[in-house]
């Protein structure tokens, strides 16, 4: 949804986070645990702003090497109190239709089959905590929250365009899981992005789970949250939000590199072992990472996202390093991705082409063991290893514009080989990087 009305309620929540009181982590499938995610806007994906536009892209996204794609909202967005020219896609007009922009059932069921077959797994977006002005369920007002005086009211003061669905109405329940199950059955789904999940009651989400498994005990369900308690049961993997704004703070702002690793150790401290996080740089939600953190601050950034413990996503648009602004309010407009900038930036379709494969050939890289390592400058460098499966990798990371030259403390730097071809000198412990680069190195144990 939009990123900036939420931070207060998460906060609120993370700080009532307590790790004993948490049960185990979900166990999520493997092709999640092994998976890249792409977010796909399709109202700005492809020229034709639609399934067609999707599907006529699939060769290419298989060669790219992602395999879970992720649709944003595929339902109809209301006209009534809708910001911008066409509405946001997050202001559902009805769950049980298609944008007609978009297609039909039939076109939905032709991507979803055609991606399939090419050995994708797809998710749509589901925003279960709000409707449009204009739903066909407000002919039941019952299903959403009131004021003192009977009105029907936003969720959140910023969010106009929409109005809030009342988890205390069994009915409302009812209804809300039936269409989730819909969805799964009759659409072949691989599960669901639910939106703001930590608005709408945990039990719920628990209720709807056990439901879906019913349908298909193997599919995913992603929150865009940050809090253990949705991972015990119905969720495979929320969103590292603290994550991602500590991000924003060391790449724009300067704030030391080490942060990062403290985050990092705060969500092991308050999740269960095992737990899965969404790994993102880059997101529908806020202005583009290559316009917060430059050219080489994004690929950087993507460096961490890609060789973190998690499942790291893809937003259309930026393997080629497009700048299109994509948050609100350009959310609620249809600014295509520009595709052609990939001839001006050429790094960025390389950069992906290397990280993507590399992290799908090396178990080491989604499922090692992390373990972080001290370095002679942590205020702007990182450096850090994934262990697992008989090798190692040592991933270090230049947070800053000014070049390093330093030592990495290693208890044995014998068989480290590099990956990533710098032109940059030093042989472990000793390295040196430019300013944003990083270096990746391997060895078999």
């Amino acid at each position: 949804m939009y990123r900036f009305a939420i931070s207060a309620v998460l906060a609120a929540a993370l700080a009532a986070a307590q790790p004993a009181a948490q049960p185990p982590a979900r166990h999520s499938p493997d092709w999640l645990r092994d998976g890249v995610i792409y977010e796909i806007n399709p109202r700005t994906f492809s020229p034709s702003g639609d399934f067609r536009g999707v599907i006529d892209q699939l060769p290419r996204l298989k060669q790219l090497g992602v395999t879970i794609l992720w649709l944003m909202p595929i339902h109809p967005p209301g006209r009534e109190r809708a910001k911008g020219s066409l509405g946001s896609p997050y202001a559902v007009r009805d769950y049980f239709a298609i944008n007609p922009a978009y297609g039909t059932a039939d076109d939905l069921h032709r991507l979803i089959d055609t991606a399939h077959r090419d050995g994708f797994k797809v998710i749509i977006d589901i925003v279960a905590n709000h409707t449009s002005w204009d739903s066909v369920m407000m002919k039941t007002p019952s299903f959403y929250k009131h004021d003192a005086a009977g009105h029907i009211i936003s969720p959140v003061p910023d969010w106009a365009d929409v109005a809030g669905l009342d988890y205390g109405n069994p009915q409302l329940r009812a209804y809300m899981t039936g269409m989730l199950v819909h969805w799964l059955r009759d659409f072949s789904l691989d599960g669901f992005r639910c939106d703001v999940a930590g608005m709408v009651p945990t039990d719920f989400w628990d209720h709807a789970r056990d439901e879906f498994d019913k349908v298909n005990p193997n599919i995913m369900m992603l929150a865009e949250w940050h809090s253990p308690d949705l991972l015990a049961k119905a969720f495979d993997l929320d969103y590292s939000w603290p994550l991602h704004a500590k991000l924003t703070d060391v790449f724009e702002n300067g704030s030391s590199a080490s942060d990062l690793h403290a985050e990092w150790d705060e969500e092991r401290r308050i999740y269960p072992r095992g737990a899965l996080h969404l790994r993102f740089s880059d997101n529908h939600d806020e202005k583009r990472a290559i316009a917060r953190f430059g050219e080489r601050g994004a690929l950087a950034a993507s460096a961490l996202m890609f060789t973190l413990d998690g499942v790291p996503m893809l937003y259309n648009g930026m393997e080629v390093g497009d700048t299109t602004e994509s948050g609100a309010p350009a959310l609620f407009e249809r600014l295509p991705v520009f595709w052609q900038i990939a001839e001006r930036r050429p790094e960025f379709p390389a950069f992906y082409r290397m990280i993507i494969p590399l992290r799908r050939a090396h178990a080491a890289l989604r499922q090692g063991e992390t373990s972080w390592l001290t370095n002679s400058d942590p205020e702007r460098v990182l450096t850090y290893t994934r262990r697992g499966d008989g090798e190692e990798f040592l991933i270090a990371i230049n947070c800053s514009n000014r070049p390093f030259g330093g030592r990495v403390e290693l208890a044995a730097a014998a068989g480290f080989a590099e990956i990533t071809h710098s032109k940059s000198g030093g042989s472990l412990p000793t390295l040196e990087l430019g300013a944003w680069e990083f270096r990746i190195f391997r060895r078999a144990l």
